[in-house]
């Protein structure tokens, strides 16, 4: 444990000291030379990949993505299951021009919003609940348009493994709105980094890219189907690492959602 958390707390302040000067020159081009656009979005890309490698080589977390080919050409939608921010570091190298989703006040912030901005985000004001769908439909729409793979995350923040789904209806009414395939990620990231956990644990996350759902579906049927599959397969992946084994200490809820999906779903991975 002690060692992890020296692990874990050189990780973060490697981050941070690479974080932040990227940021900043990231963020004076997007004000001041923004015709640079793929020269910003390939310092991005590096600081992504980077992120990787710190991951890696520090904390001892490994990526493995699977699925890549069932992103189909030109626009669509993503929509990923969220339990750590490392699902953003092993999505996007597979997105090819992303559009994320995120909370207006992050993009508010100086320098570092400038650049989330410049490189196609979507702000969603959660302030004005309801009301703030039509800006981010909007917004949505004309990134699809450029050929972007939006990037949502539909239970809007990160949840700890095997918790209860928590899916909200925006992505139900943007699939309906823009009528583009919508795909499924299943993974398996808080076993290694958890929500509100500051210890970072070694070992392989993962995450699956699963067969896109076609548009055309009645709102409902594709909430139903889309929070289907991915539990489903975020379900049996995460019991497939426990069996395998993993580092971090397992509290009592998880010990017993595991025991629940043990004997639910248990003699299928036998």
């Amino acid at each position: 444990m002690i060692v992890q958390a020296i692990r874990s707390t050189l990780f973060y302040v490697v981050f941070f000291l690479h974080t932040i000067p990227l940021a900043i020159i990231v963020g004076l081009m997007a004000k001041l030379t923004p015709g640079l656009k793929a020269q910003g979005w390939a310092i991005g890309q590096y600081w992504n990949n980077a992120n990787l490698f710190f991951l890696r080589w520090i904390v001892g977390i490994r990526t493995e993505v699977t699925g890549g080919e069932n992103i189909p050409e030109g626009g669509c939608i993503i929509a990923s299951k969220h339990q750590s921010d490392w699902d953003i570091f092993a999505i996007l190298p597979h997105t090819g021009h992303p559009a994320f989703i995120a909370k207006k006040e992050l993009l508010d912030i100086p320098l570092f919003g400038w650049a989330a901005k410049w490189i196609d985000t979507i702000p969603v004001d959660r302030k004005k609940g309801k009301d703030a769908l039509p800006d981010m439909m909007a917004s949505a729409a004309e990134r699809l348009e450029r050929g972007c793979r939006v990037i949502i995350f539909p239970e809007g923040t990160r949840r700890p493994p095997l918790a209860e789904p928590a899916y909200r209806s925006g992505v139900a009414k943007m699939y309906e709105a823009l009528g583009v395939p919508v795909v499924p990620v299943a993974l398996t990231s808080g076993l290694y980094w958890g929500r509100n956990n500051l210890v970072l644990w070694p070992g392989k996350a993962r995450a699956h890219i699963l067969p896109a759902i076609e548009p055309g579906l009645p709102a409902a049927e594709f909430q139903k189907r889309l929070i289907e599959t991915i539990e489903a397969e975020t379900d049996r992946m995460i019991l497939e690492d426990v069996r395998k084994g993993i580092a971090r200490p397992i509290s009592p809820r998880l010990r017993n959602r595991i025991s629940e999906l043990e004997a639910k779903i248990g003699d299928h991975l036998a």
